[in-house]
């Protein structure tokens, strides 16, 4: 079912936009096992070329590129882009401005979307377009891996200063940062990042919002984009999905 939400109330997601809020990015979203789950991943079907749908700054799309893969990074964000390219290894990327309308003509072994970048295709329409572009642009037998926060354990009813909060050291000084839940419209959620610079007590704000489709939804969409669900993981150790798992990692196989 979709959602019409008013022009007025349209997320800015400023996290991935402005230029100040794009400098502390890596700061406060390190690479971690999720990172490593996916390299290992790409190791376990003998990858040679990847797309990191959706790259944001490059930190995935840059490791994998260091570990001898070929790497498109796929980033709509102009800002997050800025500081991908200028990485460490960022000069063997191809870097493509957009999303997965940008996947026509090209043909790789794996497309990784990491970061819950799956739950920013809020329509269905959209949806259903990036796994029939996505099925088009993997070779024979090629793999969709992507994460979806599982909606059962209602992840946003945690999302107040008083349980989010984390303070971390960045270029720009000591950063608060926290989520703060702001609405939940059917599978729709809408919540704001604050952002608090604590030597200037300047605070910035993300107006975000994310699309929460269920195990089954998500598990049917694939099946009529003619993908063969290989896998749900619950974690980044292989461990398989239960009820009560934070994470949904899909691993689809293009028919």
């Amino acid at each position: 079912m979709e959602n019409n939400i008013p022009a007025s109330e349209i997320s800015s997601y400023s996290e991935f936009s402005d230029p100040r809020l794009v400098a502390l990015y890596d700061n406060l979203n390190a690479l971690g096992n999720d990172s490593e789950f996916m390299c290992q991943i790409a190791k376990r079907f003998s990858a040679t070329s990847i797309i990191d749908l959706g790259c944001g700054t490059g930190m995935l799309t840059c490791e994998l590129t260091k570990r001898g893969y070929q790497v498109i990074g796929m980033e709509p964000s102009s800002a997050m882009l800025d500081v991908a390219i200028h990485k460490t290894h960022g000069d063997k990327v191809k870097w493509i401005k957009g999303s997965s309308e940008q996947l026509k003509n090209l043909q790789v072994d794996l497309i990784f979307m990491t970061s819950h970048v799956a739950q920013f295709f809020l329509n269905d329409e959209e949806w259903r377009a990036m796994l029939k572009s996505a099925h088009k642009a993997l070779k024979a037998n090629g793999h969709l891996v992507f994460d979806s926060r599982n909606p059962i354990t209602k992840p946003w009813e945690r999302w107040t200063r008083e349980t989010s909060t984390k303070k971390v050291d960045t270029p720009n000084g000591k950063v608060e940062m926290w989520y703060q839940l702001s609405e939940v419209r059917g599978n729709r959620v809408l919540y704001e990042i604050h952002y608090l610079f604590i030597d200037s007590g300047e605070e910035l704000i993300s107006n975000n919002e994310l699309i929460y489709r269920s195990r089954e939804e998500i598990t049917q969409s694939l099946s009529d984009a003619n993908f063969s669900l290989e896998n749900i993981y619950g974690d980044w150790d292989n461990r398989p999905i239960r009820t009560d798992s934070l994470e949904m990692v899909f691993v689809a196989r293009r028919n």
